[in-house]
């Protein structure tokens, strides 16, 4: 660990191959919050019949539950949580406080449903993970009408620099998983199953470690993602997410006269979304039923018509060409309808453990975090606490494991702690815990006074990149800077802050996202990040709501 002040300077192509995955197929105003686990509007009518713990995208189909239970005088609750999230309550097996889950990918089932109390889990609709491309690099790679090109292509031509690949993170976010699991087989050659054996191969470690690092934009939101693309095209080339995002991205671009996006569907890897409901049973028999009734409903022809229009793939068997609008599924923009779709095993709890394991801390890109903290005087007493807890979360081995943040080898952990000055800036690089049990300690012995200078806090963040940048290594990584106030700044070296932004060789490259606590001006933070295409967390007070933010953020990165 260094001390520096805050002066101190700026395999062969298959059929295709799906993973029984994971949905994100919704519109973009689903996306404007942070996954921070919070519940659902409260049943101000008494405790709910059936409670449904689910991932954030089933948003839109709330309406649809809550018209069908009232037809049946019943009360259906959902609450929204992430992936990891409900995957550590399903460790509590019949004692978990809900009645049914809905993550996004069934995966997330199969890591945490180790009780095996999960029963009925049927996929409600589906959409692939693909690669979503500018049509002017698409035709220059002479890839549009392809159906046969290989992750391994793709690969070799973001390695060069043909284009600029983003993608969300496999630990934090579905469709990452499913694209990660995804490149895993591709790798290994279109194997029956992954098994741990096939992880240990040094030729699929590599070519996957080998993708990864052509990454140049990470997220922790599909859809934040897609909407990022979206408002600014000018800061991305290509991004693998849902097909159902893409769609809506090349809306969005046709409505504001822009050239729309090319959809290619890899030939190897290809994962494919799949939103599983499945009831857990604690031996209720009149809850069973209900459950039962409601998947039914969601299952249903008419129900399954309303998806379809929404961009969705439904249906058991897949879609049905027949009923597909061709100005939603439109085959000009790469959209294949004709395509055939066959799901593989999804692997076995162990392979799935080892797989995200060893994407955090080995074949991901690595990471360069540099926190900024506010222990200003209104920080005093349980908000300086909550900050002490949610690093502990992010710093701790055991911790940062449970919530699949690890840190890898070549990461770097820069923490710029601020009040009216800076008042201590620690860097440690790598992940040896001696040493972030050392930065540990320090923030643990913060104490909170004086007033908030974030812009002077973002100055000296920005001489930790510069740092790195003229090492030559900044953007071996991913870069980001994650801000955490709960007031109001002083503006004073506001345009000392942009001035630095603007000269600095890495500018609007690295992202500035800001976490919002207690009382904190989102105004000034919602610019700070408009700056960068960065994301503004708002964490709940009390609670552990501060983590959930600063946990949620590191994701992005």
């Amino acid at each position: 660990m260094s001390d520096r002040n805050a002066g101190g300077g700026l395999g062969k192509l298959m059929p295709v191959v799906i993973l029984l995955a994971v949905v994100g197929v919704f519109f973009a105003n689903l996306f404007g919050g942070s996954d921070d686990g919070a519940p659902g509007p409260a049943d101000p009518s008494g405790a709910a019949d059936l409670v449904i713990v689910s991932g954030s995208e089933n948003k839109a189909l709330e309406p649809i539950v809550e018209a069908w239970a009232r037809d049946q005088g019943r009360r259906v609750e959902m609450r929204y949580q992430g992936s990891v999230d409900i995957s550590r309550a399903l460790d509590d097996g019949a004692a978990a406080p809900f009645d049914a889950v809905w993550p996004a990918h069934s995966l997330w089932i199969e890591l945490g449903d180790r009780q095996r109390v999960v029963k009925h889990a049927e996929s409600i609709l589906r959409s692939p993970v693909v690669l979503a491309l500018k049509r002017g690099i698409a035709r220059d790679l002479g890839w549009i009408g392809r159906r046969d090109l290989s992750i391994q292509e793709i690969q070799e031509a973001a390695g060069r620099g043909a284009f600029r690949l983003a993608m969300t993170s496999a630990t934090q976010s579905n469709s990452g998983a499913s694209a990660y699991f995804g490149f895993l087989y591709a790798m290994a050659g279109d194997p029956d199953v992954l098994t741990l054996e096939t992880l240990e191969r040094p030729d699929v470690r590599e070519g996957v470690r080998a993708l990864l690092r052509s990454v140049d934009r990470s997220s922790g939101s599909s859809g934040w993602l897609k909407d990022a693309f979206v408002e600014n095209p000018d800061r991305f080339d290509a991004m693998m997410n849902y097909e159902a995002l893409a769609i809506e991205a090349n809306q969005a671009f046709v409505a504001a006269g822009r050239e729309p996006l090319q959809i290619i569907y890899p030939a190897n890897g290809l994962a494919v979304a799949d939103s599983p409901l499945g009831y857990v049973d604690k031996g209720d028999a009149d809850k069973e039923e209900l459950f039962l009734a409601l998947q039914a409903h969601l299952l249903s022809s008419a129900v399954q018509d309303q998806l379809v229009a929404l961009g969705r793939r439904a249906g058991l068997l897949g879609l049905d060409v027949a009923r597909a609008d061709r100005a939603v599924w439109n085959p000009d923009w790469g959209v294949d309808l004709e395509r055939d779709i066959a799901p593989i095993p999804t692997p076995k709890q162990e392979v799935i453990r080892r797989a995200l394991t060893l994407y955090q801390t080995d074949l991901r890109k690595p990471s360069l975090t540099v926190w900024v903290l506010d222990v200003s005087g209104s920080m005093d007493g349980d908000p300086i606490d909550q900050l002490k807890s949610a690093m502990r979360l992010l710093l701790d081995d055991q911790e940062a494991a449970r919530n699949l943040l690890q840190p890898s080898p070549r990461d770097v952990t820069a923490v710029v702690v601020f009040n009216n000055r800076v008042v201590d800036v620690q860097v440690v690089e790598g992940d040896a815990q001696a040493d972030l049990d050392q930065l540990m300690a320090r923030i643990n012995a913060l104490e909170a006074g004086g007033g908030t200078d974030l812009y002077g806090a973002l100055i000296a963040a920005l001489n930790q990149l510069a740092v790195y940048d003229r090492r030559g290594d900044l953007f071996e990584r991913l870069p980001a800077i994650v801000a955490m106030t709960d007031g109001d700044s002083d503006t004073a070296n506001a345009e000392a802050f942009r001035q630095a932004l603007r000269s600095a060789p890495f500018g609007r490259d690295v992202p500035i996202h800001a976490v919002a606590f207690g009382q904190a001006n989102e105004s000034q933070l919602t610019e700070l990040t408009s700056l960068t295409v960065g994301r503004l967390f708002r964490a709940k007070s009390g609670g552990d709501g501060l983590a959930k933010a600063l946990r949620a953020a590191k994701g992005y990165n």
